[in-house]
């Protein structure tokens, strides 16, 4: 075999987990960008409880996706480790360079990730002992999460940008740990974006474990 022909090990390093949104996000678009065969991926099993330490030898905050470029820079966190890649692959279409479309797309990014860390809070909140939940606490992090939606329904998210995967992401992410939530019902209009976005190939790919 010649040495063209030799596999090469990916320089980029991720370190993963199947269930995160946030990593879900880096992967379609590194799928979309052609990227994905560059970049090695590591397991890894976190706990909000115990940290693992090799993740906080990338990310001091112990959160994945935690990424380490092709010259040894660490990156994190998803929002982070998407536009490097954008740029990486001189890209212009996922994250649109100027005008509405450009701040849209930054918007849609930023409003799916408030969402699903409000989310997460309720599931966290959730699995405590009943007798130390807040139901309150959970009250308020689920109405942020229905604003959120509601806003999404009168402005949906553009057919291929960062952020409709990022809104494609906490989607899929609410139907995987909140399958009760039922927000199609309010969102109609959201509901068809997101069966549309959610035929793409890199999307489909990087389901969660047992999601349909």
């Amino acid at each position: 075999m010649s040495d063209s022909k030799l596999a090469v090990a990916p320089k980029m390093k991720l370190k993963f987990g199947p269930n995160s949104p946030y990593v879900r996000k880096v992967l379609i678009l590194a799928i979309e960008l052609g990227l994905e065969e560059r970049i090695g991926r590591e397991l890894v099993n976190l706990s909000p409880y115990e940290p693992d330490a090799s993740v906080i030898a990338i990310n001091p905050l112990g959160k994945i996706p935690a990424f380490v470029t092709d010259d040894g820079m660490p990156l994190f966190d998803s929002s982070v480790v998407c536009e490097y890649l954008s740029t990486l692959a001189g890209d212009t279409a996922w994250y649109p360079t100027a005008g509405n479309a450009r701040w849209h797309a930054l918007r849609c990014n930023a409003l799916a990730n408030g969402m699903l860390e409000a989310a997460q809070l309720v599931r966290l909140e959730q699995v405590r002992p009943e007798a130390f939940r807040y139901d309150k606490w959970v009250q308020a992090q689920t109405a942020k999460v229905l604003r959120g939606i509601a806003f999404l329904e009168g402005k949906l998210p553009a057919e291929a940008d960062v952020g409709a995967i990022a809104v494609a992401c906490a989607l899929g992410w609410l139907d995987f740990r909140f399958g009760d939530l039922a927000w199609r019902e309010s969102a109609p209009r959201l509901a068809a974006w997101f069966e549309v976005f959610g035929r793409r190939e890199s999307f489909a790919s990087t389901r969660h474990p047992g999601q349909k």
